[in-house]
């Protein structure tokens, strides 16, 4: 395993691409953003891309299943401040390719920080903009809530995947979602929601999976199915792909992450 204290080494693209940028949000805590992030990040490594993952979320569940410990060293105000840049806290994980920036405890009052500067919401596209010509896709781990770091997030994102458990309460959470999207007029960003925690034995279930709600963007067509093999990433510490490679589960994010990049390379009219 590469030690906490490793400096990123991942550095191996082409000149020609634009780093995409992939925000795994929902208000909604428990729905599948973590797994999603750690795995679509994972899968994007292994077929060759530059792949670097932000943990924003304080509770550091993505720092965590790359076994890299939750600190930056000047927290959120360091980053924020321009005390410390991306480069200086950014860290290798044991996967070629693929890097993570981790959680900090500290996050829980970025949004504290956030709101003494100017033109606040798009703070943390400007502090990303030194890497972009490091990677090929930025994956950001969000927490769950509506805030001005959700806002910095809508700002710098290019496309917002938000996985649905498909149930009333859950849609009805995404439609708050949209409106406030729709509100502040994010047309650079492309939304696009997808049902996780599936249980195909449930009537409402299979019923949102055979007429998912119109949205503007439309509902990926991959689903992630509920599994217990997803709990296993906490006590294996790894993505799925790494230990159950076979699973159904695993072959379920590897349609989602084929699906998201049809999307991003032809996306709708």
């Amino acid at each position: 395993m590469k030690p906490d204290s490793e400096v990123y080494l991942t550095r191996a693209r082409s000149e020609d691409n634009t780093m995409k940028v992939i925000a795994c949000y929902n208000i909604k805590g428990g729905v599948g953003k973590t797994a999603s992030a750690v795995n679509l990040a994972y899968l994007s490594a292994q077929e060759g891309n530059s792949t670097l993952v932000w943990d924003l979320d304080p509770q550091g569940a993505s720092s965590f299943y790359f076994r890299i410990k939750p600190k930056v060293k000047g927290g959120a105000q360091g980053l924020l401040r321009r005390k410390r840049v991306l480069d200086d806290v950014i860290k290798a994980t044991d996967y070629d390719r693929l890097d993570l920036i981790p959680a900090d405890f500290s996050y829980r009052n970025m949004d504290l920080t956030l709101e003494r500067f100017r033109k606040s919401s798009t703070r943390l596209r400007k502090l990303i903009e030194p890497v972009q010509a490091d990677y090929d896709y930025l994956f950001l781990d969000c927490p769950p809530n509506i805030s001005l770091v959700s806002e910095n997030v809508f700002q710098a994102a290019d496309v917002m995947l938000v996985p649905t458990i498909p149930t009333t309460l859950s849609i009805r959470t995404l439609y708050q979602l949209l409106r406030f999207c729709d509100k502040r007029k994010y047309k650079h960003l492309d939304i696009l929601p997808f049902f996780s925690m599936v249980d195909r034995r449930k009537i409402l279930h299979r019923g949102m999976l055979e007429d998912p709600p119109r949205t503007r963007s439309g509902f990926l067509t991959s689903d992630i199915p509920y599994s217990s093999e997803v709990e296993q990433m906490g006590v294996k510490r790894a993505p799925l792909a790494t230990y159950a490679h076979n699973s159904r589960i695993a072959d379920a994010y590897r349609s989602l992450w084929r699906e998201l990049n049809s999307r991003m390379d032809h996306p709708p009219a």
